[in-house]
């Protein structure tokens, strides 16, 4: 059956802690699919591996949609993928931006970090109850402060224009219906873009990094890095580091 919801309903908050926390507890006290949590501030933003999301009120499009998906727990990845792509579709629609995709999640103006995005599910056992899918997009954003000015970026800096948060959305949520209804032919579009393919990375691991070339997407998601010791390696996840040309 298809991810996507019918229908988006959206609920806006000046300040929360997390959209992603909200969705989620929305979706277990009995919130339906389509619900869109959007934020102008988050005080306690989640991200990949513990790391907190931060940015000035009504710098960044802060927001969460709760999916209640006929998936299993092994293909939950696609719904990252999904959500990464409609993303940076978005982008290209309102800004005539294209952002280069990042494994897993991140979106990327050359190796600046424009938007990432953090799934999150409510599982029991093999049962997926719902999967939240909150992303973070630096829009209207140009002041960094100097430990993001080197590795961050927003649409209005890249543009040089003033970019709307709520056009973002809609074109967000309209890319998302779309990629959602189909998510092998989004895995597909988003491996076929996905900017770590070809490159030197380095896969910095709880065993030890791995260094290698990102050569190709596993159907299961994984990252697989031919390496000069041990062949080629699947990552399942990992804080992924592009290298540059030596």
């Amino acid at each position: 059956m298809p991810d996507a919801p019918a229908t988006w309903t959206v609920s806006s908050f000046e300040t929360l802690d997390s959209t992603n926390r909200y969705a989620l507890d929305a979706a277990r006290a009995g919130a339906d699919a389509g619900l869109v949590v959007v934020a102008a501030e988050q005080t306690a933003g989640r991200g990949r591996l513990g790391r907190s999301w931060i940015a000035p009120p009504g710098a960044a499009l802060l927001c969460s949609v709760l999916l209640r998906p006929d998936l299993a727990p092994e293909r939950l990845h696609l719904l990252t993928a999904a959500g990464a792509l409609a993303m940076a579709e978005a982008v290209e629609d309102v800004c005539g931006l294209r952002p280069d995709l990042k494994w897993p999640n991140d979106l990327l103006v050359g190796d600046r970090k424009l938007a990432g995005v953090l799934a999150e599910a409510d599982i029991d056992g093999r049962a997926v109850h719902a999967v939240v899918v909150g992303v973070g997009l630096n829009v209207q954003w140009d002041g960094f402060p100097p430990e993001l000015a080197r590795i961050a970026t927003s649409c209005s800096r890249e543009t040089g224009a003033p970019v709307s948060i709520p056009d973002v959305l809609a074109a967000f949520l309209a890319r998302a219906s779309i990629r959602l209804a189909d998510l092998d032919a989004a895995f597909a579009e988003y491996r076929s873009r996905l900017g770590t393919l070809g490159r030197s990375v380095r896969v910095e691991l709880a065993s030890g990094p791995v260094v290698g070339i990102a050569v190709d997407l596993a159907p299961d998601g994984m990252l697989l890095v031919e390496t000069a010791s041990d062949g080629v390696v699947a990552v399942t996840a990992g804080d992924v580091v592009h290298l540059r040309p030596a």
